[in-house]
């Protein structure tokens, strides 16, 4: 494997783990289906995020 494919590999795998690429996915999925809103920062979506955690709990096995 090349180093530029290896590096790739571990950029793609931080993002997801980071959270940044759900972030990136939810823009996306944004902007197609509400062309006309604007699109909420990262710290914007963050919040929702977690209200809508709070507001709607999953069943967890621990």
């Amino acid at each position: 494997m090349s180093l530029r494919r290896w590096a790739g590999a571990v950029r793609w795998y931080l993002r997801e783990l980071t959270g940044e690429a759900e972030y990136d996915r939810y823009c996306e999925r944004h902007r197609r289906h509400h062309p006309q809103a604007p699109v909420p920062t990262r710290r914007e979506y963050d919040t929702l995020r977690t209200r809508h955690r709070e507001e709607h709990p999953q069943g967890r096995c621990c």
